[in-house]
């Protein structure tokens, strides 16, 4: 017949006295209490480890701190855990690290973490614009606040002197971004909510601005300029292969040698990589005549380099994204035309002449929404945009010769 364990009483407990060396008193069910030479009084809860199946001691405290009847209810949450094949002390490990962490959670610690992820969906050029904003209007302030102290409030009274400013649209994407990364805090269970979700109510909507960009009447006198003005030749280069390819700034004055594809009939293809487009998706741009004169222009410039558009102070990089934005300045374009509106004009212009919508929207790597239609048409519309693409390349060589009539 199995021995019977006698519990013990508040008072055994509190008369147990030292011995000469450590000893050991059980209550059952795993719960223990050792008596040390110095006269402490340890709480100790012995299992079988569910997975092992080896004994495993886990301290629960010490006496009197830890009363017997708390000890006892901490033995018998420790048991249900090993019924359900959890091990309690890693357990409770978990949950203390969890702890630290949550109380070492800070607003910037939890948005580097979520920028880790955040900046392998964007361009190298947009992760720096969000860092830089959170950085310039949210950290100086708040980055070693903790996120579970973040609140509406608080963060309306951190931008609220940016909406002041008028900057709204500035304001629109910060709370963008802090919303993202309390999304982030909720997933890490470092908050049970996301306190901002609905911030964008307290401020002054932005409206809704278009890029500034000419018409097609002041397109001949724009190259013109472009060709006369006193900006560097790299520059004037880059320019056109924005113009020509239909890119985005960023793109453009990134281009790479090696993302030239040749065929062999003499025509090329621009392939750019998802990590450096907007939509992280690959974008082949089929090069008209006009582009590839470009790319024979810049081969003695910097075809030993990586980039084709290189930066003349430090030819292993390639120009500045802004460079484009700053000749425009120069040419008396302030407020007028940025570069990013050499889109716009391409696609207004194309728009105009009846050109087919579709292969326009696939020229600007907007791309269709329409996934099935998208995967359908991609053959057929490299060779028709091929097409758009040199007929654009003419429409920019005639605008030129009308600017010197």
């Amino acid at each position: 017949m199995a021995r019977s364990t006698i519990g013990l009483t508040d008072t055994a407990v509190r008369q147990l006295k030292p011995k000469d060396k450590d000893y050991v008193k059980s209550d059952g069910k795993g719960l223990q209490l050792r008596v040390r030479v110095n006269g402490s009084k340890l709480w100790n809860f012995n299992y079988i480890h569910p997975i092992t199946k080896k004994r495993v001691n886990m301290g629960l405290g010490s006496y009197p701190d830890v009363s017997l009847k708390r000890a006892r209810e901490f033995t018998e949450a420790a048991r249900s855990q090993v019924a359900e094949g959890v091990d309690p002390k890693l357990a409770r490990e978990e949950e203390k690290a969890a702890q630290r962490y949550s109380e070492n959670a800070t607003l910037i610690k939890v948005a580097e973490e979520w920028f880790e992820i955040k900046k392998s969906e964007v361009t190298a050029d947009y992760a720096d614009d969000i860092w830089r904003s959170l950085e310039l209007h949210v950290f100086n302030r708040l980055g070693e606040t903790p996120v579970s102290q973040i609140s509406a409030q608080t963060i309306i009274d951190v931008l609220r002197p940016v909406e002041k400013t008028g900057r709204l649209e500035t304001v629109k994407r910060v709370i963008q971004r802090l919303s993202e990364i309390m999304n982030y805090a909720v997933i890490k269970n470092l908050i049970t909510g996301n306190p901002i979700v609905a911030i964008k109510s307290a401020f002054k909507k932005p409206k809704k601005q278009h890029l500034p960009t000419i018409t097609a009447k002041e397109l001949p006198d724009f190259l013109k300029k472009l060709h006369e003005t006193n900006v560097t030749y790299i520059t004037r280069q880059v320019i056109k292969w924005q113009l020509l390819t239909m890119t985005r700034p960023s793109e453009a004055a990134g281009a790479k040698w090696s993302e030239i594809q040749w065929l062999d009939d003499g025509q090329a293809n621009w392939v750019i990589p998802a990590e450096r487009m907007k939509k992280r998706r690959q974008h082949t741009v089929p090069l008209c005549e006009q582009a590839l004169k470009v790319l024979d222009d810049m081969k003695s410039v910097s075809d030993q380099y990586e980039h084709i558009f290189i930066s003349l102070r430090k030819p292993q990089t390639p120009i500045n994204s802004q460079t484009a934005n700053m000749a425009l300045r120069r040419m008396g374009y302030q407020d007028k035309l940025v570069s990013h509106g050499l889109r716009a004009l391409a696609s207004t212009i194309m728009n105009e002449e009846g050109k087919d919508p579709d292969l326009i929207e696939s020229a600007l790597a907007h791309g269709d929404p329409n996934q099935v239609r998208s995967a359908y048409n991609r053959a057929d519309y490299l060779e028709r945009r091929r097409e758009l693409m040199q007929w654009w390349g003419g429409y920019l060589d005639e605008a030129f010769r009308m600017g010197f009539v």
